[in-house]
């Protein structure tokens, strides 16, 4: 290299080596300021634990003369259900053998709750059980709901509660359900309807996991509870979660790298006769990111089918004494071995070279269609056009346009209770018209919806948006509901 070359060079490497070294020392202080005390992500089924076992190891204790703030976190996935009612479960805190605070389902609150606290919860009836607030109360009656959130199968919850400490009394509690844990999220800033607060006596040694039934002794308390991500910290802000792309110094490093990249191409794009070839290669490539961000939200599906999968032949084995149990769950595995052929398929269709046609999408949903109501009391009509323009779609519309779809499908395979629903996909060269209709018993769009109901709508309407198109949805009890999504094409 040339000396002026050199003389070039020189301020671009010190500039970047000032950056690294910056960059290297702030995130040493951020990691330096984490107060992780103990913490264990991986997944236990707990069911008929009796007092349960310690799983903390000695790692974290609080005695009675402690004065300080501790944050506790667990995510549950239950498996027992509203049916199974009444059942204690929860994460409790253990002071030798003595019980202290518990947090999850109280026995009689049937319900998110709290028990072995100091004060009785205004909807309780229960001393020492405390019910926690919700953002998704049960619903009671027209326009009224119970001040709790029932425990319901496959609805998963994360629970976060903090202790402040008051030496020789009641400690202070206050518990979120499902609390926000994005960026900026504080324990200042949590909404007020998830927030609960009363007094517990605290102190510990022992962390147990619990489920039983407490009551008649021949009630079934259920298949369990699933406890998961389970922490101990001294800040809040130590549970949020902020993915890397959102940490600015991420944002600073796709900045300095683009600042880098920008001196770089104009040092190596000198010739004309490089610019197609470049350009070319860059959609390449996004295109190939596109394709693996489908393949891995897919994979993420098919791995959470075979953990439920894996999760239900432990509990056949458990229960193989149980004819009626066993073949429960052996149901439950052949509906889940189902969807993962379906996740399969998806991923193979979603990769496969010539699948991003407004053809090929047509002759996917079709298939899908067909199979899904396959065995089904409810027969699926098609009506679909027979010459469908080979016209390009990106795959961020084929994959949002197939998930709206897919969607629809479901919820009238899952609430419909219909026995026709009809596919009708009409399409042109400037536009495309799906209609998904049933006669189910439809629902009250003006009625609350449950929680899964409710973001599968606004799923729907979030990716009609994102490709630019438009959906109606149209439903009155007893006479089914209509799906309408319609889109023009640009160019």
């Amino acid at each position: 290299m040339c000396p002026a070359m050199r003389r070039h060079n020189f301020p671009v490497l010190r500039i970047t080596a000032i950056f690294l070294l910056a960059l290297l020392a702030a995130m040493l202080c951020l990691s330096a300021r984490a107060k992780i005390l103990w913490s264990d992500e991986g997944a236990r089924v707990v069911r008929n634990t009796g007092p349960g076992e310690d799983n903390l190891g000695g790692k974290v204790k609080r005695d009675d003369k402690a004065n300080d703030v501790l944050y506790f976190k667990f995510h549950v996935d239950p498996i027992s259900d509203v049916s199974s009612e009444p059942y204690l479960a929860g994460f409790q805190l253990y002071q030798g053998n003595e019980a202290h605070l518990g947090v999850g389902n109280a026995d009689e609150a049937w319900g998110y709750s709290a028990f072995n606290t100091s004060e009785i919860g205004p909807s309780n009836k229960m001393a020492g059980e405390f019910n926690l607030r919700s953002a998704h109360p049960e619903p009671a009656h027209l326009g009224l709901f119970w001040p709790y959130e029932v425990v319901h199968h496959d609805v998963e919850r994360m629970i976060i509660f903090k202790v402040q400490y008051v030496p020789g009394g009641n400690d202070l509690v206050t518990v979120w359900l499902e609390p926000n844990l994005g960026p900026g999220a504080t324990d200042k800033n949590q909404p007020d309807n998830i927030s609960t607060k009363f007094k517990a006596l605290a102190t510990f040694d022992q962390i147990r996991l619990r489920h039983l039934n407490t009551g008649d002794a021949h009630h079934d308390a259920g298949n369990g509870w699933i406890f998961s991500d389970m922490a101990i910290a001294t800040s809040f802000q130590d549970f949020v979660v902020v993915r890397f792309w959102q940490t600015w110094w991420f944002r600073g490093l796709v900045a300095f790298f683009l600042f880098i990249g920008v001196v770089s191409s104009v040092r190596v794009i000198e010739k004309r006769k490089y610019q197609f070839q470049l350009l070319r290669a860059e959609q390449e490539r996004a295109l190939e990111q596109e394709r693996s961000r489908i393949a891995e939200d897919l994979h993420d599906e098919l791995g959470s089918l075979l953990t439920r999968i894996s999760l239900l032949g432990g509990l056949l084995r458990a229960d193989k004494d149980n004819p009626e149990q066993v073949e429960n769950h052996a149901v439950k595995i052949a509906q889940s071995a189902d969807q993962t052929v379906r996740a399969l398929e998806e991923i193979v269709w979603a990769v496969r070279p010539g699948s991003d046609t407004l053809s090929s999408l047509v002759d996917y949903l079709t298939h899908f269609a067909s199979e899904l109501f396959e065995g089904s009391v409810t027969r699926c009509r098609l009506d679909v056009p027979k010459d469908v323009p080979a016209r390009p779609l990106p795959p961020d519309v084929r994959h949002n346009i197939f998930l709206i779809v897919k969607e629809a499908l479901t919820n009238v395979l899952k609430h419909a209770d219909g026995g026709v629903v009809q596919l009708q996909i009409k399409t042109g060269d400037s536009f495309l018209k799906i209609v998904i209709a049933d006669d189910g018993k439809g629902f009250d769009p003006g009625s609350p919806l449950t929680r899964g109901q409710h973001n599968g709508l606004e799923n729907m309407r979030r990716r009609a948006g994102a490709v630019g198109g438009r959906l109606v949805v149209s439903s009155e009890p007893g006479n089914g509901t209509r799906v309408e999504f319609q889109m023009i094409f640009a160019g």
